[in-house]
């Protein structure tokens, strides 16, 4: 076995109170990929900083490797005074790191590095901060919740940049596919302790509800164990025998046991609150078009809602998905076409950004809009506190300021706020964000047994194919084309992923183009990163691969080489073929590219 990159033992660390970690050991050798698990709450990101060196526990070691480099993607980056997202990205190197790298990542995850960090929107600061850890190409990357804010093209880039490193991987996320794609191992954060198990977040669930049960069989086993010895206690003892003294330690003993033990957390009780009934049709539009100036967000798309369809709207960021969401119900108006809403609509809607939250009032204030102590669930009072706990909340929690609160914890005061309401449409921007995994499996559920109709924004591809039963995708200038069925069924429809570019990178060159542009010819061409690196480096690799085939002729060139070493030869003829063949396709490209350039500065 290789020997550990990074390793933790007894890890302790208490915030008052229950301890958070309690004995924890993790260890992840070279080449390793595993998804760190747990409830929100439990201590994972405390847990990932600790790795990182950036938390000090209260007790237990950390040993990483001499020479070995780690990496760790905040939840949220910190940008310092630096001017530039491509200055923040290139302040993550280390001496001997590659400048170019820095720069080619930061065009990959769609960013120009000119961008000012004060002002960029969550995708952006993701973006950027992944390409900061990933430019160094460092032996261990600390992942916390990576697939944040990204659109589904970038998730989809991201993992295949993953796949293809050989560096260890520790990541949390709540993004199912993308932990079942990347994990070979899984270590699971419960109740202040570690399970570990050498397979990946495919088989995690399955083994969770293995290992629950038994911790359930064996405390039922407990606790028949104490009522035989109390039973003993109050009717069996004879005198004061030594091992009648040694039994009643043991049975004080395992009532200890039984109190300190902390049980499995439930699970959120979610449920919608449902209006009457809306008519058969809820929503139809036609040939609706909505544009920005020059640019086309929505070009003659048409569609007819039905009550009870679950509709997904994905695609890439800036693509439109929250306009087109807008005019179908009734937010915004398209320039053309008609929208109609149908017969006793009741919505409900769910805001990504938590912008209704106001930080500074408590979590009962949230729930109850800051009137007594009681929430109008489906028209009915409900207290508060047994509202909040349907949703995890415990009572104490009851005047904790939101801003206080984790990213989980305030999609879940979101959530609950939503689905009080009366509705029989819901309009779900995101619900996923931050949501731990059981939540999520609630979530599912709640909205498979909702009656009314539901549209939503996701970018998590393992909740769409579960509960969606079409799929509206951007093709475009414009186009939305709804396929049926959930994600996985739109990709075999369509035969095609989403690429960001066919969108962003379209709508980017059309927005700085002045009136009366044409969006074709080589306007629109352009040399990127990768393109400019190249024409710095092609001669320098040509002048290189050119020296070699020299050499290896040399040793050709010898009349007698055939017969005194026939391996030699063989291997001398292959590798002066090989390098032909590399400074033919590098002469090709450098050609190619040295067009182009003359092009752009002709043009």
């Amino acid at each position: 076995m290789a020997p550990p990159l990074i390793q933790l033992k007894d890890i302790r660390l208490t915030f008052g109170g229950t301890p958070l970690l309690s004995g924890v050991e993790l260890s992840v050798s070279s080449g390793e990929r595993v998804c760190l698990i747990g409830r929100n709450g439990s201590g994972k990101s405390t847990l990932l900083k600790i790795a990182a060196g950036l938390v000090e526990p209260d007790g237990g070691s950390r040993f990483v490797q001499p020479g070995a480099t780690i990496r760790y993607l905040p939840q949220e980056p910190d940008f310092g005074d630096h001017k530039t997202t491509l200055a923040y990205v290139e302040s993550g190197l280390g001496p001997g790191d590659d400048h170019y790298q820095a720069r080619y990542l930061v065009e990959q995850l769609g960013l120009t590095g000119e961008e000012d960090p004060a002002h960029v929107s969550g995708g952006e600061a993701r973006r950027a901060a992944l390409a900061r850890v990933l430019a160094p190409s460092p032996d261990i990357l600390l992942l916390d919740e990576p697939t944040n804010h990204l659109d589904l093209p970038t998730i989809e880039w991201l993992e295949g940049e993953l796949e293809s490193r050989r560096c260890a991987l520790v990541i949390i996320s709540h993004d199912r596919r993308f932990l079942s794609n990347l994990s070979r191992q899984t270590a699971w954060l419960d109740r202040g302790q570690i399970r570990q198990i050498d397979r990946g977040f495919s088989a995690f669930e399955s083994w969770r509800d293995e290992v629950l049960a038994e911790e359930e069989r064996d405390q039922h086993k407990l606790d028949r164990k104490i009522v035989n010895e109390e039973h003993w206690l109050r009717y069996g003892v004879s005198g004061r025998r030594k091992r009648n003294v040694k039994r009643l330690g043991n049975l004080h003993e395992l009532r200890d046991q039984r109190r300190t033990y902390r049980g499995a957390t439930g699970n959120a009780s979610l449920a919608a609150a449902e209006a009457d009934k809306s008519g058969k049709l809820v929503i139809e539009a036609k040939n609706i078009s909505k544009a920005y100036g020059e640019r086309k967000i929505v070009d003659n798309f048409s569609i007819r809602v039905q009550r009870g369809d679950r509709i997904g709207i994905v695609g890439p960021n800036g693509a439109g998905k929250t306009t087109l969401i807008e005019m179908l119900t009734g937010g915004s108006e398209p320039d053309s076409g008609t929208i109609r809403l149908g017969a006793n609509i009741e919505m409900a809607t769910l805001d990504q950004h938590r912008e209704s939250l106001d930080p500074k009032s408590t979590l009962a204030e949230a729930l109850t809009g800051g009137r007594g102590d009681h929430v109008m669930v489906g028209g009915k009072p409900k207290h508060v506190v047994s509202y909040m706990k349907d949703f995890l909340f415990a009572q104490e929690q009851m005047r904790t300021p939101l801003e206080v609160l984790s990213g989980g914890e305030r999609g879940r005061v979101m959530l609950a706020r939503s689905l009080a309401k009366p509705s029989n449409l819901l309009v779900l921007d995101e619900p996923t964000n931050d949501l731990d995994l059981e939540t999520l499996d609630v979530l599912e559920e709640m909205l498979g047994d909702y009656e009314g109709t539901v549209i939503l924004i996701s970018h998590d591809r393992d909740f769409l194919d579960r509960v969606v039963t079409s799929v509206i995708v951007p093709e475009g200038q414009g186009r939305w084309i709804e396929y049926a069925g959930g994600y996985t069924d739109m990709l075999a429809q369509r035969r095609a992923d989403l690429k960001r570019e066919t969108v962003v990178a379209a709508s980017a060159e059309d927005s700085k183009k002045p009136k009366g542009t044409s969006s074709s010819g080589t306007s629109k061409r352009r040399l990127n990163f990768n393109d400019k690196h190249a024409l710095e480096t092609l001669p320098k690799t040509i002048a290189k691969l050119q020296a070699e085939i020299a050499k290896l002729q040399r040793f050709l060139d010898d009349p007698n080489l055939y017969s005194k070493d026939r391996k030699k030869f063989d291997a001398t003829s292959a590798a002066i073929g090989k390098a032909q063949k590399d400074m033919e396709e590098a002469e090709n490209r450098w050609l190619e590219l040295e067009v182009l350039r003359e092009e752009i500065e002709q043009a």
